[in-house]
């Protein structure tokens, strides 16, 4: 039988040990928490979207040191920069706060206009300009998920054009049956455009990129032998090599009025949207297009038609581009069209899904960017004299950072896709 010292000093020793115990325990929790949230920390900054982001941000860097080089302010005064050279500094933010002022002002909110209509319409104007850039940036992206790399949307937009134009000014049917009409054969004439490359790939084993381009060069100077040619596609008696203006019935309407630059084409692009996201998650055929796009040898494999998804990835994608062009004719420019009615769109579309991450939401983001670019180019230009070359250097300078992700994170020390941060280990010694 113990005596009560005795008793009193065992219940120390287990009260001691109950509250190392207790904590013990809460530093593991704080250590699994912390492990936790790294982990959780490192998976978001290696998603493919930080890299997007990276490169855009590198780009508008590299555009600021342009603008302000080209400025001739910041020229005069680096002429005396050390004797004098916060002159050099001040001048040079200036530059650069007034061209991206500038900027802002003609894509997203003008704040110098006198009411609300007038100051929302540079944001509509970037929404016009990135329809195009968004269906056919959808078509670009379809491609590259099914491990294709579509170059031709030039000559799938100027073929959607032929078709869509030509049934615009040339038939005569009541709204809407005569836009949805264009629109299908206009959309059908991409796709089938796309379709000779998707073909070709497929079945002979020529690559795409070569045959897109080829079929570029074919659509270009088939478009101007009919623009050429009296009595197809050149309007009577032009002197210019341009078509018949569209036929009212067969115009997209303008969806807020004509005071604001934007038309229904917005709205089916947006569709398109959904629909390529549908496609790609839901549907069989987007499994397939995936599947290819991973690894056609396994696909093949596992019971999957290369063959067939190659070319009916290429037909979709071609409808998607053919969209682009039947948008321009007939709710951008529908006074008549040449053979310049691409607009540069179908290579601006690679770099709308490089920038997208060829993912439809993605693409929705990067298009309306561009789009955005494009609108407040002109008024940066005009308003503080910037070139507006600028605005595209910027775009060339996403392309390229986005093709060297290990770049980019190198820069903003990011850590590597699949780097694990390993966790720390604490050792403390046990109380006695």
């Amino acid at each position: 039988m113990s005596t009560p010292e005795e008793e009193r000093e065992q219940q120390d020793v287990e009260r001691a040990e109950s509250v190392q115990t207790t904590a013990t325990g809460r530093d593991t929790k704080e250590v699994d928490d912390g492990a936790r949230w790294r982990e959780a920390f490192t998976r978001a900054v290696s998603g493919g979207w930080v890299v997007s982001l990276g490169a855009l941000i590198l780009a508008v860097l590299a555009g600021s040191i342009m603008i302000a080089g080209t400025d001739e302010a910041v020229q005069e005064a680096f002429g005396y920069f050390f004797s004098r050279p916060g002159d050099t500094f001040s001048a040079a933010g200036a530059a650069v706060g007034n061209a991206y002022a500038a900027l802002f002002r003609g894509a997203v909110w003008d704040f110098r206009a006198d009411s609300f209509a007038m100051a929302i319409r540079p944001a509509l104007n970037s929404l016009n300009f990135a329809t195009p850039l968004l269906a056919a940036g959808l078509g670009v992206a379809l491609a590259f998920r099914a491990g294709l790399f579509n170059i031709g949307g030039q000559g799938q937009m100027l073929m959607a054009a032929v078709g869509a134009g030509w049934v615009g000014f040339a038939l005569d049917m009541p709204w809407p049956i005569h836009m949805l009409v264009a629109m299908v054969v206009g959309i059908s004439f991409g796709a089938l455009w796309a379709g000779i490359a998707g073909l070709l790939k497929a079945y002979t084993g020529a690559h795409e990129v070569i045959v897109t381009i080829m079929l570029n060069w074919i659509a270009f100077y088939l478009l101007s032998f009919l623009l050429a040619t009296p009595g197809l596609l050149q309007a009577p008696g032009s002197a210019n090599p341009k078509t018949a203006a569209m036929r009212d019935s067969a115009i997209m309407p303008d969806l807020l009025g004509p005071r604001y630059n934007i038309h229904l084409g917005f709205v089916f692009a947006l569709l398109a949207v959904v629909l390529v996201w549908w496609i790609l998650q839901r549907s069989r055929l987007g499994f397939h297009f995936r599947a290819v796009g991973l690894n056609p040898h396994a696909a093949r494999v596992a019971g999957i038609d290369v063959e067939r998804s190659t070319v009916y990835v290429m037909l979709v994608a071609g409808a998607l581009v053919g969209l682009a062009g039947t948008t321009q004719v007939l709710g951008t420019v529908t006074t008549g069209f040449s053979y310049d009615i691409d607009a540069g769109i179908g290579f601006d579309a690679i770099t709308v899904a490089l920038l997208g991450r060829s993912a439809p939401f993605g693409v929705l983001g990067a298009a309306i960017l561009f789009g955005a670019f494009k609108a407040g180019g002109s008024v940066m230009q005009a308003a503080e004299g910037v070139p507006i070359e600028i605005v595209l250097v910027v775009q060339s300078l996403i392309v390229l950072f986005i093709a060297a992700p290990p770049l980019v994170r190198a820069v903003f020390r990011l850590p590597q896709p699949g780097a694990r941060r390993k966790p720390r280990r604490e050792k403390k010694e046990a109380a006695a």
